[in-house]
């Protein structure tokens, strides 16, 4: 099933057209140089024919082209359904544009300058020397801003095919770009780029069955004076910057800000993290600690039991390559008074809302909550309209993870196409946080220890704790690394079923993996302290947890 479309090409700076660089700013996509082009010619076509006329009927009709909405409109497609997608924004979603793929690119480069530092300077540990005309001597680490921001959008052009308009079509689903709105319990109409809902030049297109994967956004608080009218940053802004920031404050303690405070860090800002409450307040308090720990001794400062009163424009951007200058107000547990912070860069990380805006959401019976998203049922399933399915972030009550979001989508494509019955509950979901140390999470967290006894925060049921440092793992000694880090598995009290897991190591998201095996496959933990590990790797710290459970089971002669 083919489209009928067609596109015209964006053009470079200078060349590109006024009306060019106001819609690639609208999209959060700049400056438009070869890389950010290429992106765009795949993602977001600046002039596109929508398939005309559009089906009769679609099997399945998908609004969103993140995650879940490409994952589900392209296997039900490869499947033999009729499916189309809609596109409002930008193929790919946060995760290729704003995301996932350009944060783990600076992350990188990060890495690479704390390591580079550890050898220039003078008779260090690893008996490599930096030489300037012949000379060994101490030198600095230098910084090109701009060509570290050019690596990650050549990178991301790179990967962004797989999330294009071509790649969709070569796999047989329709892609529509416009707004999608239901206009009824059985009906979209895609609102063309420019055009208003009616226009009698709005496709509307009929389905048996419609998933929402329209994702979220950036949580913007309306209660901090000044902040709204601010030049502040989120993920959907960052990664357009030109020039590094030589002060940046951060606004929230999880993911997002913990990630690119260490990376803005590395790259010579002045990071202060501001935290309302401890570090991942959901998560292991002593993986936040840890982290925490790591990240002052690169130069992070955190301030924490923040209350911000007002945010102060002091400067605009006078060009889309300079800067502004803001000054934050707060109130803080380390300071009587209340201080200011003056930065040119205000990151706002406090987590995301679902998009449930503008989509006729009551026109087609989809009950929603206007923040968590859509309510759905284990089957992922609109409790209100059981011919609508959502995924992803703009639902309600699950995880906001990219791979979360491709899950559900598979989930979707079998239970509303081939009558199954597959249940989000029995989902087993790992999560990373990609740091240095990284921290990974799955199931259960510690969070009350005594006598290595928990009370989990689902219910009051005891787990017991098994815990292996990598201070004793040989890679790590020989790394020199991780001297911090631990690993730590949960079991139902008593047995060795395994209920969660904490890790925080370098290449945590790799290990969390075999845990996420484990506890899909009821894989015990003398299972997997049983499993042969290669020696030396960080990975035996989780066979080490079972090998904890071994020795507290075993025979001894008397």
């Amino acid at each position: 099933m083919s489209s009928s479309s067609s596109s015209s090409q964006w053009n470079e700076s200078p060349t590109s057209t006024s009306e060019e660089q106001t819609l690639a700013k609208s999209l959060s996509i700049w400056p438009l140089d070869t890389y950010n082009v290429n992106l765009l010619n795949e993602v977001r076509h600046k002039q596109y024919t929508n398939p005309n006329p559009p089906l009769p009927i679609y099997d399945l009709v998908v609004i969103g082209a993140g995650a879940g909405g490409l994952v589900s409109s392209r296997q039900a497609a490869r499947r033999g359904a009729k499916s189309c997608m809609i596109s409002a924004e930008l193929a790919g979603g946060d995760c290729l544009n704003a995301g996932c793929v350009p944060s783990k690119a600076l992350l990188r480069c990060a890495k690479l300058v704390r390591e580079a530092k550890k050898i220039v300077v003078q008779d260090n540990e690893y008996g490599i020397s930096v030489t300037n005309s012949g000379k060994t001597s101490d030198m600095n680490v230098s910084i090109d801003f701009p060509k570290i921001m050019e690596r990650m959008r050549k990178l991301r052009a790179h990967i962004a095919p797989v999330d294009g308009h071509a790649r969709g079509d070569s796999l047989g689903t329709q892609t529509f770009q416009g707004r999608g709105v239901f206009t009824s319990p059985s009906t979209i109409e895609v609102v063309e780029h420019g055009q208003q809902l009616g226009a009698e030049s709005n496709p509307i297109l009929h389905f048996r069955k419609a998933v929402i994967a329209t994702g979220g956004r950036p949580f913007v608080p309306d209660n901090i004076s000044g902040l709204k009218e601010a030049p502040y940053t989120t993920n959907l802004s960052l990664f357009n910057l030109q020039q590094l920031p030589k002060r940046m404050v951060v606004l929230g303690a999880g993911v997002v800000a913990l990630e690119m405070a260490q990376a803005f860090a590395s790259f010579g800002s002045e990071v202060t993290v501001l935290q309302r409450s401890r570090l991942l307040s959901r998560g292991d308090e002593e993986a936040a600690e840890a982290i925490k720990q790591t990240l002052e001794k690169e130069g992070v400062k955190f301030l924490s039991g923040v209350s911000v009163n007002e945010v102060t424009t002091i400067k605009e951007a006078t060009n889309n390559d300079d800067l502004p200058l803001m000054s934050v107000s707060l109130s803080c547990a380390e300071h009587t008074e209340p201080i200011s912070l003056d930065c040119e860069c205000l990151l706002l990380a406090l987590g995301r809302t679902a998009n449930v805006d503008s989509l006729g959401l009551e026109s087609a019976g989809v009950d929603f909550h206007p923040s968590k998203g859509i309510l759905v049922n284990d089957f992922s399933q609109s409790v209100s309209n059981p011919d609508v399915y959502a995924v992803g972030d703009c639902v309600s009550d699950v995880f906001r993870l990219t791979h979360m979001s491709g899950e559900m989508a598979k989930v979707v494509v079998q239970n509303a196409l081939f009558k199954g019955q597959w249940r989000l509950s029995s989902l087993v979901v790992p999560a990373v946080m990609y740091t240095d140390p990284e921290y990974a999470t799955i199931g259960r967290i510690h969070v009350d220890e005594n006598d290595n006894v928990v009370s989990p925060i689902e219910n009051n049921e005891e787990v017991d704790v098994y815990k292996a440092e990598l201070q004793h793992n040989d890679r790590a000694i020989l790394d020199s690394s991780d001297k911090t880090s631990f690993v730590k598995i949960l079991c139902k009290k008593g047995t060795g079923t395994i209920v969660g897991c904490t890790i925080v190591s370098s290449r945590a998201g790799e290990m969390i993996n075999e845990v996420s095996l484990a506890m899909k496959h009821d894989i015990s933990l003398e299972g997997v302290g049983r499993n042969i590990h290669s020696y030396p790797t960080l990975g035996e710290a989780v066979m080490g947890c079972g090998i904890q459970f071994i020795n507290s089971r075993w025979e001894t002669m008397n």
